[in-house]
């Protein structure tokens, strides 16, 4: 026995999509149902668990015995749930992994775990299986049916003294026997695809990254649920509020209807057919009371940010700590990550100057203590949100991320040495960056101070061929300029970086090449591979990203693009097109993955527990330094010689955006 392909079946009273795999196995109502198994590609085998059916020991043994490979679609979910399944079933034979001297995880060490949907995504493939065998045009396609059955016996139909109730399988025995030829159906599917993708193997490099990525889900990071909890009852007095207020000023019935708001604003002679953010801010410029009192209060109540306590809630597991938050290749055109659940990537920043003095308010005030002190409570809690992720007792947080990543990579690649100057001597990049779009010598808070924002936006909106239109998206509108002045800066910027310009239309050149001539090119150290329907751009590091069926087509201005099959904006698998520019800001950013993989693992004898783009969050005793840190993060790999780096941090009591 050398493989298994496996697929599980389980049910619990948590909802998987709001809590993750890690708190919906911890409620004590979790159980597996069905096991589905294939030893070393052969026939596959069900064990139906509720009808007393038992897994052989060969099988059970296989589950804990590291040199044995096991598969799966998804692969986090299987292990976690049968980690439990051990523990609960099996005891004698189950053992966690162990992190560092002080630390056993309960979950089976994931090194002998290897994931479909991870090599799926790899090469640019979707993430899901039915859409992974829709695209591969498998024989044995996921069965339709399976998401109705999923929810009829695996989800609670009902409670009794807060007891779940699940639908018994022996009481609806033709709907079961077609859940488990689900079942086995989706260990069918899984073969083929493994054996479709098998030609174009994952490098054993980003096995060793998945594994550390599985490790710091494992880990969790910690939360503090009496914070949380105070802020869950202060958010609902505010919006009580905040409610009774808008109805006192509008007459209107529910304070949370646009449709209600928009018919009393069309009566105050302010009509609009939207209420987004981006409108109410723009007719706060003008409007007045009571209809400026109307639109902040709305502002208030839409806060959604907040909604992320609740999140919070649902996702902790027995130990207060919350697990699964990052999903590695998450974006496969780069292999950077995406974030699920809490989604750490997307937390609202901190401005308030006293945070520790605001959180204890919270924590241990009243809501009428709050209001006085702060003023506008559902923002307070907004801005407090990262400070409810905190150490263990007797531990501290080590926060620190790369500077200027992007501009540092680009500029490497390009060759554009007076902004490797800057890098090198410690200089501000948009100061540096309006000084040669200018001519002038520019401060950030001397000489020329003002001409720093219109660098940093250039900076932000035109390396990777953005014009008028990603200036206004990056500020630029709020500048005040014209857009004859925009389009002046953006020329500006291209004319004081004309290497990273020749990068941009050299990648293009070389793209399109690889893709008519279906033969390998090469510029500026990034190969550009095409090969049996995919186009692959082979990084510094040796990785590689994956284009899928490439082909030259033409765009809406009658030139050449490039296009290739992926997932779009609307999360279906259609034709997506690319050219120079964004080839460039997928390998750019890419290139900022791999160095920060490269400084995790670096790192990886800390206790990591969360990252956030280019930043690392250590749960670290006494012992370690900022400094110590920072100064493993700048280290470059041996496959970026040349490139500068710099990290900056610092230490916390809880995580904050320092």
């Amino acid at each position: 026995m050398k493989e298994l392909e496996i697929d599980i079946e389980t049910k619990s009273d948590r909802d998987i999509k709001k809590c993750g795999v890690y708190a919906y196995a911890d409620s004590p109502h979790f159980a597996v149902t069905l096991f589905s198994v294939s030893v070393d590609g052969g026939a596959v085998q069900l064990y139906d668990l509720t009808a007393g059916d038992v897994i052989p020991d060969e099988i059970l043994n296989a589950l804990v015995d590291e040199s044995i490979i096991k598969h799966a679609f998804n692969v986090q979910f299987e292990r976690v749930c049968l980690s439990k399944y051990l523990q609960v079933h099996y005891p004698e034979i189950f053992s966690g992994y162990s992190i560092n001297e002080d630390t056993v995880h309960d979950y089976l060490n994931p090194r002998s775990w290897q994931c479909t949907m991870i090599h799926a995504r790899y090469l640019g493939l979707p993430s899901s299986l039915a859409q992974v065998g829709e695209v591969l045009k498998l024989q044995q396609q996921k069965m339709s049916e399976g998401k109705a059955l999923i929810k009829f016996f695996c989800v609670p139909y009902d409670y009794e003294n807060g007891v779940p109730l699940f639908h018994n399988p022996a009481d609806y025995p033709e709907k079961w026997e077609l859940f488990k030829k689900y079942n086995v159906r989706d260990v069918e599917a899984e073969l083929e695809i493994d054996n479709r993708l098998s030609k174009y193997p994952v490098h054993d490099r980003i096995w060793e990254e998945f594994y550390l990525d599985q490790e710091i889900n494992d880990r969790g990071i910690a939360v503090d649920m009496e914070f949380v909890e105070a802020a869950l009852i202060l958010d609902g007095q505010a919006k009580a509020k905040l409610s009774a207020d808008m109805r006192r000023l509008t007459g209107i019935e529910n304070p949370n209807s646009v449709y209600q708001l928009l018919d009393w604003l069309k009566k105050q002679g302010y009509a609009s057919d939207t209420l987004d953010k981006a409108k109410v801010k723009e007719m706060l410029k003008t409007v007045k009371d009571p209809v400026k009192s109307v639109l902040e209060i709305r502002q208030q109540l839409s806060k959604s940010s907040v909604k992320k306590y609740t999140a919070m809630q649902k996702a902790v597991c027995f130990d207060h700590r919350a697990r699964g938050m990052f999903s590695f290749y998450g974006a496969n055109r780069t292999g950077r990550f995406s974030g699920k659940i809490i989604q750490l990537q997307n937390l609202p920043q901190n401005h308030i100057p006293d945070l520790t003095e605001a959180r204890n308010t919270v924590k241990y005030g009243y809501y009428d203590e709050v209001e006085m002190f702060y003023d506008d409570v559902p923002d307070t809690l907004s801005q407090l949100i990262r400070t409810a992720f905190v150490p263990r007792k007797g531990y501290k947080f080590v926060v620190a991320d790369f500077s200027a990543i992007e501009a540092r990579v680009i500029a490497w690649l390009a060759k554009e040495q007076w902004r490797m100057d800057v890098f090198r001597d410690g200089g501000d990049i948009y100061c540096a960056s309006a000084s040669h779009m200018f001519g002038v010598h520019v401060e950030k808070h001397g000489v020329n101070a003002h001409l720093r924002q219109k660098g940093k936006v250039a900076e932000l909106a035109c390396g990777y061929g953005g014009s008028v239109g990603a200036m206004k998206a990056m500020g630029g509108s709020e500048m005040g300029l014209s857009d004859v002045e925009l389009k002046q800066i953006v020329d500006d910027w291209r004319a004081a970086s004309p290497h990273i310009v020749d990068l941009w239309w050299s990648v293009d050149r070389a793209v399109k090449k690889a893709v008519k001539e279906k033969t390998t090119t090469a510029t500026h150290g990034i190969r550009f591979i095409y090969e049996k329907g995919f186009l692959f751009i082979e990084l510094p590091s040796s990785r590689r990203l994956a284009y899928v069926k490439p082909k030259i087509g033409e765009n809406k201005f009658g030139g050449e693009s490039v296009y290739y099959r992926g997932i779009g904006a609307n999360k279906k698998w259609d034709w997506l097109e690319s050219y120079g520019p964004k080839f460039v800001e997928n390998i750019v950013q890419a290139i900022a993955r791999d160095l920060l993989f490269y400084a995790m693992q670096t790192l990886s004898h800390c206790f990591i527990v969360a990252h956030v783009h280019d930043e690392i969050i250590i749960e670290a005793d006494k012992r370690l330094s900022v400094a110590a840190v920072c100064e493993q993060m700048a280290r470059t790999p041996a496959w970026a010689k040349g490139l500068l780096l710099n990290a900056d941090g610092y230490e916390c009591e809880y995580y904050k955006k320092d």
